[in-house]
């Protein structure tokens, strides 16, 4: 392997200087890499002989290019829910190959990666409307762009078309935990979660089959995907008890649930199981044995759960909040909880909360179990705040007192 240096004349009879490293790879393939300067060229050469020695070294014009690795890591995702698939495809065709689709893999450094975020993040309005890369995206895409160009490039490491993973490279994941979680805000009770007055008032304004759609999903805590799903045949009315064996997704599609834990049995109240025994009475009928379908007894969509249930139930409750004035100058006034989550959030508190505040009291492994976390951190992550402190105040002083005394 061989570093030299070459001088030459343009046609104007300018002199140009270039450092060029020739060398074999490990199938005895000859190679000539160019560079302006030295030490570019000197940090390629040792780094290749390591490559090569290794027998691992991937040369420029046979690398595989950031669109085609991204092309294969999209087709290995075949298993994957319809919805997950769609949002990769989205990151790669809308974020990815747009600006650095042509760029060969094995120019992909960690610099590279932090020049493409901050690119992505800033945008550029000079360019056409209709381009792609002109608008700046939030910090939140940014962070999922990030992950699926890892998962491309851990793809592309498997199939042995790139060394390293540059972004498995950067800050570390715990890092970047940790900062992000200085600046996240903690769930708070009439903001982010209903509270108990709220609640009952919402239960008691639903009408028709939002009532016992509501109740259902406030007293147990389910996911709205895992509540579109939920089968008769998974309701044991006789044990006050339902299990948790499918959802519905965004595609009107039945699949497993969210995650292993996310099977799971759901214990519910006497109320709940008289509702839901009217409730069956009238439940239109279809081959999918759905709790809460449609008017043809298959999967409601989730747009209409909200809108024709969640949304009028808390106006009618007065459960509400301020959004701009009418044409009239009056306050215009909305529901105060736009999604279904906010149900399950209050299922969570209402299973932390003591019994003397109205609540079940629960351990937080049984918390997590019943919300179907896969571990207890994300309970803890989500809800430990809401977790009653022990007063320890006597005990401290009584410790404070044998100190000094």
């Amino acid at each position: 392997m061989a570093l030299k240096l070459r001088e030459w004349k343009t046609s104007k009879g300018e002199e140009r200087t270039a450092w060029v490293v020739d060398y074999y790879d490990q199938n005895k393939k000859r190679h000539l890499k160019t560079f302006a300067k030295k030490k570019d060229a000197m940090a390629f050469q040792a780094g290749t002989h390591l490559e090569v020695r290794d027998g691992v070294h991937i040369a420029d014009r046979q690398a595989t290019t950031i669109k085609e690795a991204a092309a294969n890591w999209l087709a290995s995702c075949h298993e994957l829910e319809q919805s997950t698939r769609a949002q990769y495809r989205q990151h790669v065709e809308f974020h990815i190959v747009p600006f650095v689709g042509d760029e060969k893999l094995t120019d992909v450094s960690v610099p590279f990666v932090r020049k493409f975020l901050d690119r992505l993040r800033a945008g550029d309005s000079s360019l056409p409307l209709d381009d792609k890369r002109r608008a700046p995206r939030s910090s939140a895409m940014v962070r999922n762009v990030r992950v699926s160009l890892g998962a491309i490039l851990s793809d592309a490491q498997e199939r042995g078309d790139v060394m390293r993973n540059a972004v498995n490279l950067m800050t570390s994941r715990k890092a970047r935990a940790k900062a992000k979680e200085r600046h996240q805000r903690l769930l708070v009770v009439g903001k982010d979660i209903p509270t108990l007055a709220e609640v009952k008032a919402i239960l008691a304004a639903a009408k028709g089959t939002a009532r016992p759609f509501l109740m259902t999903a406030a007293m147990t805590g389910l996911r709205a995907s895992e509540l579109r799903g939920l089968r008769w045949s998974d309701v044991d009315l006789d044990r006050s008890e339902l299990v948790v064996r499918q959802r519905a997704d965004a595609y009107q599609e039945i699949g497993s649930p969210k995650s292993k834990s996310g099977r799971r049995t759901v214990q519910f109240m006497a109320v709940l199981v008289s509702t839901l025994r009217e409730w069956q009475a009238e439940c239109p009928k279809g081959d999918l044995d759905l709790v809460f379908p449609n008017g043809s007894g298959n999967i409601e969509w989730h747009a209409n759960i909200i809108k024709r249930w969640l949304l009028p139930a808390q106006v009618a409750a007065g459960v509400t909040k301020r959004d701009g004035v009418d044409d009239e100058g009056k306050p215009r006034m909305v529901a105060k909880y736009p999604g279904l989550h906010a149900l399950r959030h209050f299922y969570a508190s209402w299973c932390i909360n003591r019994p003397e505040d109205g609540g079940l009291g629960l351990p937080p492994k049984v918390v997590q179990s019943r919300m179907g976390h896969s571990s207890i951190t994300v309970t803890f992550d989500t809800y430990g705040h809401l977790f009653p402190n022990t007063d320890i105040a006597g005990t401290m002083d009584a410790a404070a007192a044998a100190l000094v005394a």
